[in-house]
């Protein structure tokens, strides 16, 4: 009520006046201001307290002379009602209990895997019938009256605890249903059975083989405070159940075991046939129990109470005589929220029409007032939500063309990068072209003289009448003629590259090939090998041989690029375009400035003596006829990596 009126005088009073002691009479004066209606206001008002005085008068007559009278018929009524909800949940449990041990008792072959005690093939048949029905106790037992297997639900965590090895010896029901016995609504009995989480009203079915005779028994069950619990909230009462000793089983007081003394006295007093209620007094407060018989299978197993508390008749019967006052209150507050509506009803649009305004004046266009009115605010609410709606649909056009500019500068990037390497592609053919043709061209005019030096050399040095330091220079003349003769004859293979025969073959067997060929390399240079090859097949037209003869080459390299050992790591993933071929070393690395220049022909970043210079633009080379290209990262100290990419054809595998 207080913070009500805040919320009034901030609405109509400045909090500076609030605030400071000096601006007292402003406070007040603007206060007074408000509490001295006039004119259309005390029109409005002078009705609202007639009204008041004759809601009080009207009231003190209703409280007075009606429903104190009725109070106490109404918590009777409310008793018996209870008691109604009560008496129908037993029977919707039996009937439950029923459905569900006819079901287990006449499932599969439920009656050989108790005969059998066959553990396994219960949970798989029983078990899940129990979860399907969400049952609290299931249990079947041998034709001894042993617990074969059971599962028990815990009220916490509504998982199942599952149990076995119990002996059922004394419990009569299941005595009875194990004999073969009836009672007065059939061959199925019910009881109470104790239980890890509290007591449980069970159902006993006993299961026939097909020959008739008995074989064991299953058992479904409630726990009793899970039905009493969902019954109170039926109800909307205390609930108690009890034997017909009495003796009570469980009830949803706070306090049971104070309370059971008072109820199972209550209880020997208690007639089937008198609905009449009992005064009992607990906690000290006053209750009222009533009780109706707890009857099963046509058999009377007890009790169950209806427990209320009676102490609000007490209450509102002293509370009658107040109610003149406070309804007159109430009538009097009524009267001031009205007004007070009546003021917010025409501020508060404008209010939140400037606070739209505002927001839309940061930028925030997501703005709607939506007043339902037909007065002028009205009309200017629409006006401004029409407007933020077209500066909305505005900016919205602006931000899609941006963003389609966006994409198209991307777009034109990614074609330019495309087209760029396209060029270099081409330079680096051309390049490869031209030194093929001069290669040619001159490299079967310098294989002769070559081979002529090497074989003088051969045959002055096998004459005796050479003397040994002429011996050493001829020997330096016949070596330096095999590396001539290398170079040239690199350079006539590289010149006669051929037309790669295409076929359809596994890529996993060509990367294979070429490890085997090099894995004496590998194992003098000391270097790790890694194969990250996938075991599925990756099926694609090449030229095995070719491929096989670029990865060894760059084996080699790699090999060279480890002088001190490391880690060479070779990879091979295939997808519906491509297959890619990584060799990833851990070597020396390339320079950057050279990286442009590994594939010229004659270019090396080997000592002088290791290499021509041609195995990489043999490579490339070999790689272009395939319709790929060759990518290169490369860290001065880290290592190099190169990825061998080919297109990929559809190859039907048989």
């Amino acid at each position: 009520m207080c913070s009500f009126f805040v919320r009034i005088l901030e609405d109509y009073v400045p909090v500076s006046a609030v605030s400071s002691p000096k601006k007292t009479p402003v406070l007040w004066g603007r206060l007074s201001r408000w509490l001295v209606f006039g004119g259309l206001q005390r029109q409005l008002i002078v009705p609202y307290v007639l009204l008041t005085l004759v809601l009080a008068g009207g009231g003190v007559y209703i409280v007075t002379r009606l429903v104190a009278a009725s109070v106490r018929e109404r918590f009777a009524n409310r008793m018996l009602d209870a008691s109604q909800v009560a008496a129908d949940n037993v029977v919707r449990l039996e009937q439950f209990h029923l459905t569900q041990t006819r079901l287990l008792a006449n499932t599969g072959n439920v009656w050989l895997e108790l005969r059998s005690r066959n553990v396994d093939a219960l949970k798989l048949s029983v078990f899940p019938l129990a979860l399907n029905a969400n049952l609290d106790l299931i249990t079947t037992v041998d034709i001894d009256g042993y617990e074969i297997v059971s599962w028990a639900r815990d009220p916490v965590s509504s998982a199942y605890i599952e149990n076995s090895g119990r002996s059922f010896e004394g419990f009569v029901p299941l005595e009875d249903a194990l004999a073969g016995k009836l009672d007065a609504g059939g061959d199925k009995f019910v009881g109470l059975v104790a239980t890890t989480f509290g007591p449980a009203l069970v159902t006993v079915a006993g299961v026939k083989a097909p020959d008739g005779g008995i074989v064991g028994a299953v058992m479904v069950g409630t726990l009793v405070e899970n039905f009493l619990n969902d019954t109170q909230r039926q109800a909307f009462s205390y609930l108690a159940l009890l034997t017909t000793e009495p003796q009570l089983i469980y009830t949803t007081l706070p306090d049971p075991t104070a309370a059971a003394e008072t109820l199972e006295g209550t209880a020997l007093l208690a007639d089937p046939a008198d609905a009449r209620t009992f005064d009992i007094d607990l906690y000290g407060a006053p209750y009222q129990v009533l009780y109706a018989p707890w009857i099963m299978r046509k058999e009377t197993l007890g009790w169950i109470g209806v427990i209320m508390e009676s102490n609000y008749i007490v209450a509102s019967e002293s509370q009658n005589r107040n109610a003149l006052s406070l309804i007159f209150a109430v009538s009097t507050l009524g009267v001031i929220i009205i007004g007070y509506l009546v003021a917010r009803y025409i501020s508060e649009p404008i209010l939140r029409l400037r606070t739209m305004s505002q927001a839309v004046a940061s930028g925030n266009l997501n703005q709607t007032i939506q007043l339902d009115r037909t007065d002028e605010i009205g009309e200017l609410a629409n006006a401004f939500d029409t407007m933020t709606d077209h500066l909305r649909e505005r900016t919205a056009e602006a931000e899609r063309l941006y963003q389609e500019s966006i994409q198209r500068n991307k777009e034109l990037a990614e074609i330019n990068a495309r087209l760029q390497a396209t060029q270099l592609q081409l330079v680096q053919s051309e390049k490869l072209a031209a030194i093929g043709q001069l290669t040619a061209g001159i490299v079967h005019d310098v294989k002769n003289p070559l081979a002529v030096v090497k074989g003088l050399a051969e045959i002055m040095q096998d004459e005796p009448t050479i003397p040994e330091e002429f011996r050493k220079e001829l020997r330096v003349m016949r070596e330096s003629a095999e590396k001539g003769n290398r170079i040239v004859s690199d350079l006539l293979k590289f010149a006669r590259q051929s037309a790669p025969e295409m076929k359809a073959q596994d890529m996993r067997e060509t990367v294979e090939a070429a490890i085997r060929l090099t894995t004496y390399l590998i194992r003098e240079a000391r270097v790790q090998l890694v194969k990250e090859i996938p075991e599925k097949p990756i099926f694609a037209k090449y030229d095995a041989q070719q491929i096989e003869q670029v990865l060894i080459n760059m084996i080699h390299n790699a090999i060279h690029a480890m002088p001190n050992r490391g880690t060479l790591r070779i990879g091979l993933v295939g997808d519906d375009d491509a297959v890619r071929i990584s060799l990833a070393d851990t070597g020396t690395g390339i320079a950057p400035e050279h990286l442009k220049r590994i594939f010229d022909p004659f270019f090396t970043t080997k000592p002088e003596g290791k290499g021509t210079g041609l195995g990489l633009s043999v490579s490339y080379g070999i790689i272009a006829n395939h319709r790929g290209r060759i990518e290169v990262q490369s860290e001065l100290g880290k290592g190099t990596t190169f990825t061998i990419i080919l297109p990929i054809e559809q190859v039907a595998v048989k």
